[in-house]
């Protein structure tokens, strides 16, 4: 049996023999570079049946280039580096991997949350310059007194309302792509877009980045929020207008923010958000356990065997 080449076009982890062991025993060769640009993939994939993708661009050119390409699978959930607009109109299937790093992607919304509402960066700040009170730097309510709000009910927008509940606070969300069933059986209360941002105390980012989700979070939505409310986002960065978040912040017009994603990455040392301490700032780590990295991995790999032996794809996307 031969199934051609499987490019991993770009990759992070420390080892890829599970790919290696899954695709050579789907009929097929592996292959592995570390692409960055469209012309790198170009020439890495030119015989290749199917890609691997973490970061590397696949645009509607990459893939006009690449006929002997049968399927793309993103190492991920988010597939905003792949043109699935051009994909479909090329026939070229693509999947992703949402049903990895869930809990890994709720537990570090909620401890950016939970270390924003417990003000424990600014207490630590405090402490460290020399002063020692018993009190917070500033008016903290408790959670049982405060909503959260996720924009997206998906498998981690219900993952986080089930912690946010744990520890008591209302749990509420908007998501126009769900029936009312879903947030019935998750116990949570559905919201507009305007009602989410207008009444929480706690609003979490969970939406795929589109194009009618980019810059979701303007200038004019960031104000119609309360001064007194935290942002969080672990989805994609491009959701918010960082610099108009970086001026709310400074300005006193939000009380923090927890962000994982930004709208460019690595964070450009000069950006503003930089300077607001009222925002935690982690590197695109939410998703990261070994054992989500492992099930990353064997899930991605096994999605590219079924295409080779012309199995229907788990979780195909753009069709």
């Amino acid at each position: 049996m031969n199934n051609g080449n499987v490019l991993i076009t770009d990759h992070s982890f420390a080892s890829i023999d599970t790919e290696r062991t899954l695709i050579e025993a789907a009929g097929a060769r592996l292959s592995v570079a570390q692409c960055r640009t469209e012309d790198d993939v170009i020439a890495a994939a030119v015989d290749a049946t199917a890609l691997l993708v973490q970061w590397a661009p696949i645009t509607e050119r990459v893939l006009r280039t690449l006929q002997a390409c049968r399927v793309v699978v993103r190492y991920g959930i988010g597939v905003d580096n792949i043109d699935l607009a051009a994909a479909r109109r090329l026939g070229v299937p693509v999947a992703n991997v949402p049903d990895y790093c869930i809990d890994e992607v709720a537990d570090h919304t909620f401890a950016l949350a939970l270390a924003l509402g417990r003000q424990l960066v600014a207490t630590d700040r405090r402490l460290r310059g020399g002063e020692w009170k018993i009190t917070p730097p500033a008016p903290m309510p408790a959670f049982r007194e405060m909503n959260f709000v996720t924009l997206g009910l998906g498998r981690i927008g219900r993952a986080v309302l089930a912690r946010a509940r744990t520890f008591g606070f209302a749990p509420l969300a908007y998501d126009p792509n769900l029936p009312d069933s879903v947030f019935a059986d998750a116990g949570v209360r559905r919201v507009t877009l305007e009602e989410g941002l207008a009444c929480a105390d706690v609003l979490s980012l969970h939406l795929p980045l589109t194009a009618g989700t980019r810059h979701l979070l303007s200038a004019e939505r960031l104000s119609a929020m309360r001064p007194t409310a935290i942002l969080v986002n672990t989805s994609r960065g491009g959701l918010v207008d960082t610099i108009a978040l970086a001026a709310a912040l400074q300005a006193g017009n939000l009380a923090g923010a927890g962000l994982d994603v930004f709208e460019e990455e690595p964070l450009a040392p000069a950006h503003p958000l930089r300077a607001c301490g009222n925002a935690v700032l982690t590197s695109h780590t939410a998703w990261y356990s070994e054992a989500s990295v492992r099930t990353l991995q064997r899930l991605a790999a096994e999605e590219v065997a079924r295409a080779l032996r012309g199995e229907p794809l788990k979780n195909p996307l753009g069709s």
